[in-house]
């Protein structure tokens, strides 16, 4: 299960990251709240999938230079 851009992420990255933008559009379409709470439930899903996204590249790339490392020795 991939979903494109998101192909750094195991499967239980991707169902979390997706269930969180499914919560995220029911609060901002069905739930009765101000407009700016809406934007900063928005921005705060927004951040939080960019951070597992670039942790994930992080890791990703720690992993590539440690077997590389290895390689070398």
């Amino acid at each position: 299960m991939s979903f494109g851009n998101l192909r750094g992420f195991s499967g239980i990255q991707e169902g979390l990251t997706l269930a969180l933008m499914l919560v995220t559009m029911f609060l901002v379409i069905y739930v009765d709240m101000e407009f700016m709470y809406k934007v900063g439930i928005v921005v705060f899903a927004i951040t939080i999938v960019f951070l597992s996204t670039l942790a994930s590249a992080i890791l990703r790339l720690q992993k590539e230079l440690r077997e590389n490392q290895i390689k070398q020795a």
